[in-house]
């Protein structure tokens, strides 16, 4: 990433920090910008979660360890992530009409994690998120060795947390990502 681009998203960051407080009460940004500063890393998984449309914005803080938690705020799953199955042996399990990828090799190539259910329904408490999509969210051991894998949206008002076939992709599915910081 050139220092051009570092800025620009920095500049982002900032600006939609500053948009939203009600997702970070208490969370003061030049703590999170000095925090970046200093793991060109996570700067780039960041850059990749705004390139792909996830507009990216922190949610919650871990006093313990110290660290903030970005996560996807698109107001629907983030267009460049979507039509994926859930994961290689979901794909791979296919006949025909493989995707491009899948969610978790996506989100381990940009250097983030898939939301887990927990962190998902905490997303949603923020807000109105996948209102017209959906996303796949981290699934249990068991459950995904059982074939299945959990996506959620929120319809009707309300937040649901679905199961599916890892092998299925939908265009309107996609996955929202997390990122500590």
């Amino acid at each position: 990433m050139s220092p051009a681009e570092k800025s620009v998203l920095m500049e982002t960051l900032k600006s939609r920090f500053e948009k939203n407080l009600h997702r970070h009460r208490g969370i003061d940004w030049t703590d999170v910008a000095s925090r970046l500063n200093t793991d060109s890393k996570k700067i780039t998984s960041l850059h990749l979660m705004e390139s792909t449309g996830g507009e990216p914005d922190v949610i919650a803080f871990d006093k313990k360890n110290k660290m903030y938690l970005f996560v996807d705020c698109s107001p629907e799953s983030p267009t460049g992530r979507r039509s994926l199955c859930y994961d290689k042996a979901g794909m791979l399990s296919r006949k025909e009409h493989l995707p491009v990828s899948t969610a978790m090799d996506m989100a381990d190539e940009m250097g983030i994690e898939l939301l887990t259910q927990e962190q998902y329904e905490i997303l949603q408490q923020l807000g109105n998120f996948d209102t017209k999509t959906s996303s796949w969210l981290k699934t249990p051991d068991e459950m995904r060795k059982l074939g299945g894998a959990l996506f959620g949206d929120r319809r009707f008002k309300r937040v649901f947390v679905y199961h599916n076939g890892a092998q299925s992709y939908y265009g309107g599915r996609g996955f929202r990502g997390g990122l500590w910081v």
